[in-house]
């Protein structure tokens, strides 16, 4: 009889290939694509409910945005003629290409409505640009979780469940702290509530993703990439405690919408980091292997490589 082959690395040696995107630039991407996305939809509440500065702010940052983002994604890909080369195609099964038709239209919906917003022209143009950004606003603040987790890095790939309401309350907690920051105390109550919402939403999605990952979870709690999400927590969470007692205050408004803001680009920038480390240790690649295997042998103990 020939023994199951073991799931083991090479003296230790790394097993899949540390991916090669760009730091600042891939995570800047992941925090303005869910700061412009929930702006998006936060600036359409304002239009609806009769909130004109709060919808000018929300609108700006939607369409600063897209922008930001899309020069980040530019600047990560190398040369401008790949970005425009990937709308050539629509492969629905590639996040980076379903991303790159959320990204191209949310941009030009996004500048119409802000441009008719400033200026005060085309009004039923930028309203029905408003519309639409908002339509893109949802996927563009969750479609970078799908990319990270559609490779085979293993921190972001076991994640897959998880990460999307990461993303999204990160989003939802950095979009209404920007119009927290610009918008007078009288018209920024959604913004307030939108950041509460998505600083719990992230709370949770971060907490229940430690839980179910187990052993993989550990980058996410270990070195630099656990020193940012660490203090990313505990700043999403002190913010979203003082923006109840005390989110009617001007500065305490200021105050707790620049902490949503950093905290949420503390946020990416640590999922960004877990993922690289847990590429590069294999330990992460190989044990996940072995206890699926084990699973499926009846439960056999699994050993886990030192």
């Amino acid at each position: 009889m020939v023994p199951e082959p073991e799931f083991e690395s090479y003296y230790g040696k790394q097993i899949i290939k540390t991916p090669t995107w760009k730091t600042p630039d891939v995570p800047i991407y992941l925090f303005v694509g869910g700061l412009a996305g929930a702006s998006g939809v936060l600036a359409e509440g304002a239009a609806l409910s009769g909130r004109p500065a709060l919808e000018r702010v929300a609108r700006s940052a939607a369409a600063g945005g897209a922008v930001v983002g899309t020069v980040a994604l530019v600047h990560d890909l190398g040369r401008p003629e790949r970005f425009l080369n990937m709308l050539r195609v629509l492969k629905v099964t590639s996040p980076l290409s379903v991303g790159s038709y959320i990204l191209a239209p949310f941009g030009g919906l996004s500048a119409a409505a802000a441009a008719s917003n400033l200026t005060g022209k085309l009004p039923r143009l930028g309203r029905l640009a408003g519309l639409g950004t908002a339509a893109f606003g949802p996927p563009l603040a969750t479609y970078t979780a799908a990319l990270l987790s559609n490779t085979a890095v293993p921190a972001w790939h076991e994640a897959h469940r998880e990460l999307p309401f990461v993303f999204a309350g990160s989003g939802m907690a950095a979009a209404g702290g920007m119009a927290m920051l610009f918008t007078p105390k009288a018209e920024n109550g959604p913004a307030r509530r939108m950041a509460i919402g998505g600083a719990v939403v992230e709370l949770a999605g971060a907490e229940l993703l430690k839980r179910r990952l187990g052993m993989v979870a550990e980058p996410y709690e270990q070195g630099r990439p656990g020193w940012l999400m660490k203090t990313a927590r505990n700043m999403t969470a002190g913010s979203a405690v003082l923006s109840l007692l005390g989110g009617r205050s001007r500065l305490v408004s200021t105050v707790c919408g620049a902490t949503y803001v950093a905290a949420s680009v503390l946020t990416r920038f640590g999922v960004f980091e877990a993922g690289i480390a847990s590429a590069k240790d294999p330990k992460y690649t190989v044990v996940p292997q072995k206890e699926r295997l084990a699973a499926r042998n009846g439960g056999a103990k699994v050993h886990q490589p030192s």
